[in-house]
């Protein structure tokens, strides 16, 4: 089976799983994103406040009027690296290359889940050659859902989703990926130049929870450890850092597959903080194509584009050689985030935003 064709399958398979009707097979498999791994709510966020300029929150960037940051780091979604798609790994050492001649400081590089393709054994080999195939600085990641994604493949490393999980499971998914990186848990805190950063993970997929689908289910373990070290890091004149793969359903809205499944609680979470970051991936979209990239809520919330596959809005591949990041810049009183370009190594205007702190007596 390809994987075009098992992904089409998995629309349905999803919700036989969760023990949802024909009828909503029928539909999900016609309203779903799961063949380019987007957000179902990709293309417009409702019951979000507009991501149009907040008034006196977001001016055009100027940096040259900034001065020197106090932290600058890239942050890289949906790498997709694949044993079977060299594709994807060309691009990241574009972004990577991109980074080596970088005029500007980059202190840290973060991965906003989905590494790799299928999450194998194979698809991690190419990732670890292609970075240490380069002196880097701290690189830190979570996990997404094609990170779990081993279980569909069978020993010969081709779909098969009649032999699931293929001696696979999602605990073994966790052990590779806290191995990679040399985590205890797949849920991590950094901490650069005194920021705090926290980095969220997807703890299970389908083998083990079938009613996740594609959705990030966080524990009450993580959400207690999210909860705990919000608190101890709060410095209100300093902004902290939230790293997620799947995006955020409408306010009011738990998630469900290709979401933040308890967003609820995790937005409770974070509302009585200000200058707080959350970064998302797994929606791949272009920044050029018109989708909002920017949410004001009670924290400022960013989405990212694909370092491995940006999409347009209708979900395809337009451009087969664009490669996207952020690149962002930590100052005393306000933060800078600028859209990358890595296949030509430009900043791209649709994609630039500077966001003004609020004061800590404020």
């Amino acid at each position: 089976m390809s994987r075009r064709s098992f992904l089409r399958w998995l629309l349905v398979a999803a919700a036989s799983l969760i023990g949802l009707s024909a009828g909503f097979a029928k539909w999900f498999s016609k309203h779903a994103f799961v063949e380019q791994e987007t957000a179902q709510a990709a293309t417009s966020i409702p019951g979000t406040p507009s991501p149009e300029l907040p008034s006196g929150d977001i001016s055009t960037v100027q940096t040259a009027a900034l001065g020197e940051p106090l932290l600058s780091y890239f942050v890289f979604s949906d790498l997709h690296i694949s044993s079977l798609d060299s594709a994807t790994s060309i691009k990241l050492k574009q972004a990577l290359d991109d980074l080596k001649s970088f005029d500007s400081k980059v202190e840290a590089i973060f991965m906003t889940g989905d590494l790799t393709d299928t999450g194998t054994a194979q698809d991690f080999k190419v990732l670890r050659t292609i970075l240490d195939s380069y002196k880097l600085p701290p690189y830190h990641a979570n996990m997404g859902n094609h990170d779990y994604y081993s279980v569909w493949l069978n020993k010969n490393n081709a779909w098969d989703k009649d032999t699931f999980p293929n001696g696979k499971s999602d605990a073994l998914s966790r052990e590779q990926f806290n191995k990679f990186f040399g985590y205890k848990k797949p849920y991590n805190e950094v901490n650069l130049n005194g920021y705090t950063f926290l980095l969220l993970s997807q703890e299970t997929y389908i083998q083990e929870k079938p009613e996740v689908g594609e959705g990030a289910w966080y524990s009450d373990e993580q959400l207690k450890w999210l909860t705990e070290r919000l608190a101890a890091s709060y410095d209100p004149a300093r902004p902290i850092f939230v790293m997620i793969h799947q995006p955020l359903p409408a306010i009011g809205d738990d998630g469900g597959t290709h979401q933040l499944i308890r967003a609820k609680e995790f937005r409770r979470i974070l509302k009585p903080y200000k200058n707080v970051f959350v970064l998302c991936g797994h929606r791949h979209m272009d920044f050029q194509n018109g989708t909002p990239h920017y949410v004001k809520e009670t924290f400022h919330y960013f989405h990212n584009s694909s370092v491995g596959r940006p999409l347009n809005r209708n979900f395809q591949a337009e451009t087969k050689t664009k490669s996207q990041g952020y690149y962002v810049q930590v100052y005393a009183d306000k933060i800078v985030f600028r859209g990358r370009e890595f296949s030509d190594r430009s900043f791209l205007q649709e994609a630039e935003w500077t966001i003004d702190l609020q004061p800590a007596k404020a």
